[in-house]
C-alpha cells in the first residue's frame, strides 16, 4: 500500500469515526424555560431533575397500539439523541400529580401532569410493562394504571431517556 493510500485511509477511518461520536452525543441544548423540578431545552426535551430522567416535550399527538408506539420510541430522535425508549409505569407515576390540571386535546376529563413543560395530548399513555398478552397504560386523568391488548388503539406514548 503506497503513502497515499494509507494517508487516503487514515483519513476515511476518522471521517467515519467523527460521524459515529457526533451520533452519539447530541449538541448540548440551551435552557428555555424551568418548573419547580423540571427544565426544558429548546430540542423538545425536559429534563426530571428528581429521577434524572429526560423527556420528550409532548407525546406522539395521536393514537397508537403498543406496537406502534415502541416503534415510535425506538425511532424517536429528539434532542439528536437515539437511545429513547418506552417509559415504565413507574416512571409515568413519576409524572402525575393530582393537584394539578392540563386540558387534554382530545376532550374530556382534563390531565395531571406535574409539570406545564410537558404536554400530554390525550389522557391515557402506553408503557413498557407487560402482563400476559396485554400492557400496562398509565390514566393521566385519574392516576392508575391498568392493562390493555397491545392491539387496543386509543393511546398515547412519550418518550424518555436517562439522563446524564
Amino acid at each position: 500500500m503506497t503513502k497515499a493510500m494509507r494517508f487516503m485511509a487514515m483519513v476515511i477511518a476518522l471521517s467515519m469515526f467523527g460521524v459515529f461520536i457526533s451520533s452519539q452525543f447530541a449538541c448540548a441544548a440551551s435552557e428555555i424555560s424551568r418548573d419547580g423540578r423540571f427544565v426544558a431545552y429548546d430540542d423538545g426535551t425536559v429534563l426530571d431533575t428528581k429521577t434524572s430522567l429526560v423527556w420528550a416535550a409532548k407525546d406522539n399527538g395521536s393514537n397508537v397500539n403498543w406496537f406502534n408506539a415502541k416503534a415510535y420510541c425506538e425511532n424517536y430522535r429528539g434532542g439528536g439523541y437515539t437511545d429513547w425508549r418506552m417509559p415504565t409505569i413507574v416512571e409515568l407515576q413519576s409524572l402525575y400529580d393530582g393537584r394539578r390540571l392540563q386540558n387534554a386535546d382530545c376532550g374530556g376529563a382534563p390531565v395531571h401532569v406535574a409539570t406545564e413543560l410537558i404536554r400530554f395530548t390525550c389522557r391515557y399513555a402506553w408503557s413498557s410493562e407487560r402482563q400476559g398478552g396485554e400492557f400496562a397504560l398509565f390514566f393521566f386523568d385519574r392516576g392508575y394504571s391498568r392493562f390493555y391488548p397491545q392491539s387496543y388503539d386509543g393511546l398515547r406514548i412519550l418518550p424518555v431517556r436517562l439522563g446524564k
